[in-house]
């Protein structure tokens, strides 16, 4: 179900990524900029050529085989080529289950085909990038969201979605206050920006603050049965992942299970910038050994304070990020706090 690579006014897999969000503490308050809800999924790429259908992840893996059933709607579309931006949620009841989507990663096709029976998918769009060969990538935000109205309008139906958007930040307000359950946050882009991917050209704000990061090697609990802490990783400019907290928030009847998961993945050097080790504060001065692990688990953790680009206390374990490639968990993400001179520093600023 890949496309194939024709021309080069096809937009292919191996040249796209998604354009990406940057984590702030508070939506623009200004004109020209337009909210949408951030929606708690998969994020998506979705391809059509013809016959051929495609689903890519943020890391560039396709996900069509663990959700046919949004195959099977993209192909009955009556439009022979075009490229969507968009996200793969999974209603239970009232609310979007993350964990629901997550159990579609499933090597086994007939469980894939029973989850998308029982539970289906839904594709939520949010932007359009080309349609029947016109590329809309250099376009800005206004004309790209006018073509994927009218994509909507012609063939929207209960399992492909229109994301609303609102100019007003009061309506956006609102939507982050209300947004536990089906929100995850809400996303700001510039009604002139052009599509720019790969870049963290949009930003978001979200009810807590969190961060996707590598997990580059991990403690033993001290009788040496399980997982005491999971160390984490963040990657630089450099392409160096650099050790930047830890989260031990492990439930106890895990940590095990947890650590028969990490063992085949222990190998050097697990931290290829910043590496843990020596006495500090998390360990009460005196030196904790730590196993490295090969750069493959990405795991969403929630954080409170950022200081000297590491997080400056313990975090919690949210999820794991099957979906994210561990390249793409960077440094970029962090709100990084304002220290009390430097604060000085802009207020005298503003008044100058």
């Amino acid at each position: 179900m890949r496309l194939p690579h024709e021309t080069s006014c096809v937009v292919t897999p191996p040249t796209l990524a998604p354009m990406e969000a940057k984590l702030v503490a508070e939506l623009p308050d200004e004109p020209g900029w337009q909210f949408e809800p951030k929606w708690d999924g998969f994020r998506a790429l979705i391809f059509r050529d013809g016959s051929d259908v495609d689903i890519l992840s943020k890391s560039g893996k396709s996900l069509a085989r663990y959700f046919p059933e949004i195959v099977a709607v993209i192909g009955a579309v009556d439009r022979r080529k075009f490229t969507l931006d968009g996200e793969l949620i999974l209603p239970v009841g009232d609310v979007l289950s993350f964990d629901a989507l997550q159990a579609r990663l499933h090597p086994a096709a007939t469980r894939i085909a029973k989850l998308s029976r029982e539970t289906p998918a839904q594709l939520m769009l949010f932007d359009c990038l080309m349609v029947d060969g016109g590329d809309l990538l250099s376009a800005p935000l206004t004309e790209r969201r006018s073509s994927l109205e009218v994509f909507h309008a012609r063939h929207g139906e209960p399992s492909l979605l229109l994301s609303g958007r609102t100019y007003n930040i009061d309506t956006a307000r609102c939507w982050l206050a209300r947004s536990g359950g089906a929100l995850d946050g809400v996303v700001a882009k510039r009604l002139d920006e052009l599509y720019q991917p790969g870049e963290r050209a949009m930003l978001k704000v979200k009810q807590h603050r969190s961060a996707d990061c590598v997990v580059g090697g991990f403690r033993r609990a001290k009788d040496g049965a399980g997982v005491a802490s999971l160390l984490l990783g963040l990657y630089d400019g450099d392409g160096r992942l650099n050790h930047v907290g830890f989260t031990s928030g492990i439930e106890a009847a895990e940590r095990v299970e947890l650590a028969a998961r990490l063992e085949p993945l222990i190998e050097a050097p697990g931290f290829s910038g910043k590496a843990p080790g020596g006495p500090s504060r998390w360990n009460d001065g005196k030196e904790s050994e730590w196993e490295p692990l090969r750069n493959e688990l990405v795991a969403e953790v929630v954080y409170d304070q950022v200081t000297g680009q590491r997080f400056r206390h313990g975090t919690k374990l949210l999820r794991w990020r099957p979906d994210k490639a561990p390249s793409q968990c960077r440094m970029d993400q962090l709100i990084h706090e304002l220290r009390p001179a430097e604060l000085a520093t802009i207020e005298r600023a503003r008044e100058d």
